[in-house]
């Protein structure tokens, strides 16, 4: 049995009806296409938050009316010049001239990622792409820590997790203002990415009450971040302060008041006094964190230790008690005293030998003469070397005459 012949010509056209008239405007352009001599497209690549709008541009420099048309990754018009052929209401002309084709997708998604063309009817045809990168920010970002509450000391474990993210996010620590390093691990799903981050803390009572905060960098987020503040427990920290006397000696006869102060986490519920290696005395009256000796003597000199603990663990303070006579300040004032006297005679006796020192040898520099010898007087007038001697000893006898003194 012979088979039926297929129809051709216009007759093969009619199950599509809506693509003739496309088929013809194309044909009809392709009959006018002017020379591309002289004629560039241009446009840029396209980055852009999902969710968001991007907007194409083709332009033409050096334009001659030459028609330009968009397409998408799977080479689908959607304009033709002014004309959108694809049925994506998403695609909105912005702008149509001889010179350019802008066009914004609203609600951009993943799936619009890709390479779009843009063509340009020349002899010969000119075509370019463009690139819509499109970046996901994290879903989601959470603070797992090992332990909610840490004893001081122990070293905890924190993770951090951004969730569903393209690109893959990068993760920082900080605890307070000071940046910390932890450790991260990529997980790829399909087109997204989920980082975990790892830190490691070594915490202390400094940190009680601390944010520890995880901070996201992702280009398509700004000051994405969580925090988790720290609760760390500690021993006490123990502090005897001295009441009575405020200032000076602890001296025989008089009171002695301490009082012992404990802070800790949680807050010491046990606190005692003891007597470090002896007895505590039996006249000494312990109240609560205070401790009074009304009456000091010798025998109560020692260490005196203020204990106090919780659920952590005990501390301790030590005061050292030494009791002196009761004058013993009295007789260091008086000491200090005569000290001060002592001192202050010898400066003045110091000062006034300087001064004498001083007014004696201005005395002498102004008294001071000019002494001649009569020894050899008798020898200017002598004509001969025997003449002057015989002279110079005649002068030794005037020199009996008359005598000089000098001091």
């Amino acid at each position: 049995m012979a088979g039926r012949a297929q129809p051709s010509g216009p007759a093969a056209c009619g199950g599509a009806p809506g693509l003739l008239p496309l088929l013809l405007l194309l044909l009809s352009a392709a009959a006018i296409i002017p020379r591309g001599d002289g004629q560039n497209l241009v446009t840029e690549d396209v980055t852009v938050v999902e969710g968001d709008v991007a907007t194409i541009s083709c332009r033409v420099k050096n334009s001659d009316d030459s028609v330009i048309q968009l397409l998408n990754p799977n080479r689908q018009t959607i304009y033709f010049r002014d004309f959108r052929p694809l049925k994506d209401s998403r695609f909105q002309l912005v702008n149509f001239s001889n010179s350019e084709l802008r066009v914004s997708l609203t609600n951009v998604s993943i799936s619009d990622e890709g390479r779009y063309f843009c063509q340009l009817y020349t002899d010969p045809p000119q075509e370019i792409y463009t690139t819509i990168t499109v970046l996901v920010p994290p879903r989601n970002l959470v603070i797992d820590i090992q332990k909610e509450i840490a004893v001081e000391g122990e070293e905890i474990e924190l993770n951090c997790t951004a969730m569903a993210s393209r690109p893959a996010t990068t993760i920082r620590w900080f605890k307070g203002n000071k940046e910390l390093t932890g450790k991260s691990e990529v997980e790829q799903w399909s087109d997204m990415y989920t980082v975990t981050s790892q830190l490691l803390l070594k915490v202390g009572r400094e940190d009680d009450g601390v944010p520890v905060i995880c901070l996201v960098d992702h280009p398509a987020v700004k000051d994405l971040q969580t925090q988790r503040y720290l609760e760390v427990m500690y021993k006490p920290q123990v502090r005897v302060s001295q009441n009575y006397p405020v200032q000076g000696l602890t001296r025989e006869g008089e009171p002695l008041e301490l009082t012992c102060a404990a802070f800790g986490k949680p807050q010491p519920t046990d606190m005692r006094w003891l007597r470090v290696d002896d007895e505590m005395p039996q006249h000494v009256v312990v109240s609560g964190s205070n401790l009074l000796i009304s009456n000091l003597n010798k025998t109560d000199n020692g260490t005196y230790r203020c204990e106090a603990s919780n659920a952590v663990g005990k501390s301790h303070a030590d005061y050292m008690l030494f009791v002196y006579d009761s004058r013993a300040g009295e007789e260091g004032a008086i000491r200090s005293v005569d000290h001060a006297v002592v001192g202050g005679v010898v400066a003045v006796v110091v000062f006034a030998m300087l001064c004498l020192l001083i007014i004696l040898g201005r005395y002498f520099a102004r008294h001071k003469g000019t002494y001649f010898t009569h020894e050899a007087k008798g020898a200017d007038d002598a004509a001969d070397a025997d003449t002057a001697i015989i002279n110079a000893e005649g002068g030794q006898n005037n020199s009996e005459e008359k005598k000089e003194y000098f001091i």
